[in-house]
This record gives structure tokens, sequence and C-alpha cells, in this order.
């Protein structure tokens, strides 16, 4: 492999083959349709999913960009039935206090459409719950590592692993409780880590219902130069 020094630190000569203008569009077109099938999921069926399925997802995550490169990510994977209702009846005691006194009323009316509520049995239907934490800072041989755009370089890795989550054949639903500091403690987190994402992962129910809504058409969406 070749290689070069660039300001004293060694670069290796990046190769990826060249595609034709054909291939662009057609793995462009395909990847597109592929990804438009996507949809949020509330009812999972309970049944097992190998956990090289989901440690392949969470390694196409650890793919993602980051400031500096310093990966500022923790992604807590999640199977064991008593630690799932533990926080399920965390997260659904924040959710009715939201729903019934921190949202207003036209969030509350915004969400109707979704048939979204404070009860979320999914996070204990899914057979696994992956939990993303961001990382405040980092630690190296004891001592503290400044870590660089940490939120925007987390929320990008959570993109790759819901890609690569329906990429895999199965489905999840991003939910965000708010506040979230309850999964710190149930999962005895260092205080550097904060729960970011909560993605639980599973196959859709045999039979299950998803919103008739629609994404905005591309005229919507882009602006050219």
């Amino acid at each position: 492999m070749e290689r070069k020094l660039i300001n004293g630190y060694e670069h290796v000569r990046y190769q990826r083959p060249e595609i034709s203008e054909n291939e662009l569009i057609k793995n462009s077109e395909e990847f597109y349709q592929q990804m438009n099938t996507r949809r949020t999921v509330r009812e999972f069926d309970t049944r097992d999913i190998p956990l090289e399925v989901l440690e392949n997802i969470i390694r196409t995550a650890g793919t993602a960009p980051s400031g500096a490169h310093k990966q500022p990510w923790t992604f807590c994977l999640i199977s064991n039935p008593d630690i799932k209702k533990q926080i399920r009846q965390a997260a659904e005691e924040e959710e009715k206090i939201s729903y019934s006194q921190r949202m207003p009323e036209d969030w509350k009316a915004d969400l109707r459409p979704l048939g979204t509520d404070w009860e979320k049995p999914f996070l204990e239907d899914a057979p696994y719950l992956i939990i993303v934490f961001k990382q405040s800072f980092g630690t190296e041989k004891g001592e503290k590592v400044q870590h660089y755009y940490v939120s925007e370089s987390v929320g990008i890795a959570c993109g790759f692993l819901i890609a690569a989550i329906h990429q895999a054949g199965l489905v999840t639903v991003t939910h965000t409780p708010s506040p979230m500091n309850f999964l710190s403690k149930i999962l005895g987190r260092p205080v550097n880590e904060k729960p970011f994402l909560l993605l639980p992962v599973g196959y859709p129910r045999q039979i299950t219902y998803v919103p008739d809504i629609h994404r905005k058409s591309l005229e919507e969406i882009e602006v050219k130069y």
C-alpha cells in the first residue's frame, strides 16, 4: 500500500474502483429507492435476530466521520429482558409527564396523525435496543481528551445506524424520551457520556400499520445555485 508523510503523519493512498456515469446513476437511484421504503415502525415481532447482524449494523455506524476523528460515541446493545423492562418503565414515566404537562397542545396535535402516545411497548417487544451515547470528552491513560463537534458527529453516526438497520431488513423507531438521564443511571454509563438516541431494533409485527404520510419532493428540499 502506497504511503506518504503529511505534516509528519503517515497517510495511505485512497483507492476506490472508478465506475461509469451510468453505474453512478444506477447505484444512486437504487439506494434511494431502497431507503424510500424505510418507515418508522412501532409494532415489533419478538423473534430473535442473530447477534452478528446487530454488531455489523453498529460497525457500520462506527464508520461515520467525526470531528478530528475522535469518534465520540458509544453504542449500548441491550437484549436483557430485565433491563429492557426497567428502561420501558422509566421512559413511560417521563413520557406520561411530557404528554400531560410538558408538551404544548400544538405539539400533541402534530403527533396525533402518527398514532403515538406515552405508552412504549416496543421497548420490551423489540429483541434489541441500541442506545447511543455521545461522549462530551474522551479519556486516554487517565487523561481527559478534547472532543469536537460532538452532537454533529453522533448525529451523522445515527444516520448511518438507521440506514444500516433498514438495509439489513429490519425496522426501528427513533425514541428520545425527555429527559433521558435515567438511561445513564440504568446502564451505569460514565459521566462523560450523555444519552443521545434510543433505537428499538427488530422485525415488524406480521400485521402492522404505519401512518399514510408522504415525504417532501425534491423540489421542496433542494435549492440549486
